[in-house]
C-alpha cells in the first residue's frame, strides 16, 4: 500500500511567497526602466493591478505572470 502525504502551504508563508513574487516582478520592471502605469499601460491594467502585486497582496493567475512576463519582456521562469 502507497502512502500519499500532502504538503500544505500555511497562510503565513503564502503571504511570504507572495511578497517575494511582487518583489522579484518590481526588480525586473525597475531593471526594463519602466514605471508601474507604463507596464499596466502596456497591458491593458491600472496601475492598481500592478501595485497590488509587487506588494504581494494578490494571489496572481498563471496566465497574469504570463502577461507580466511578456510586458517585461521576460521569460516567465526569470520571474518565478
Amino acid at each position: 500500500m502507497q502512502v500519499v502525504s500532502y504538503s500544505f502551504i500555511l497562510p503565513m508563508e503564502k503571504e511570504v511567497l507572495l511578497k517575494q513574487l511582487g518583489e522579484r516582478i518590481r526588480e525586473i520592471r525597475k531593471e526594463k526602466g519602466l514605471t508601474q502605469v507604463q507596464l499596466a499601460h502596456s497591458l491593458g491594467k491600472d496601475q492598481q493591478s500592478i501595485q497590488r502585486l509587487e506588494a504581494g497582496n494578490i494571489n496572481p493567475t498563471y496566465y497574469y505572470l504570463y502577461e507580466i512576463a511578456t510586458g517585461l519582456d521576460v521569460k516567465l521562469e526569470d520571474i518565478l
